[in-house]
């Protein structure tokens, strides 16, 4: 499996997850010039941006590695175009949805809520 099926396949199991959780999804790898937002989606008022990181099973970092300041930096300036585009009037928050890969293509994904703060 490349990088990019296994981000793909990341993004799959992260979306199929937060609707099982309920949350309605608004966007997937929403895309605005050089700007990107992997899932988009609302839950209880609040309007979520969540970053998805995959790794498969036993790698040396786990998906959370990933996440380092300067992309929160680039999903925050993604966020704002969005923002632009779609006003939202109430709370919004970015979370992590870390996706493991393990034997047979079974993902295990974890939602880390908050995993940024924004101020606005």
């Amino acid at each position: 499996m490349t990088a990019a099926e296994t981000g793909r396949r990341g993004e799959q199991a992260a979306a199929e997850y937060l609707r099982r959780e309920g949350f309605e999804l608004l966007a997937l790898n929403w895309r605005f010039g050089r700007y990107e937002l992997d899932i988009i989606a609302r839950f209880g008022g609040v309007l979520h941006f969540v970053e998805v990181k995959t790794r498969h099973t036993g790698s040396l970092t786990p998906p959370e590695a990933a996440a380092t300041p300067q992309k929160f930096r680039a999903l925050q300036q993604a966020a704002i175009r969005y923002l632009e585009q779609a006003p939202w009037p109430g709370d919004v928050q970015f979370d992590l949805a870390c996706v493991e890969i393990g034997a047979e293509d079974i993902a295990r994904v974890e939602l880390i809520e908050r995993a940024m703060e924004f101020h606005w």
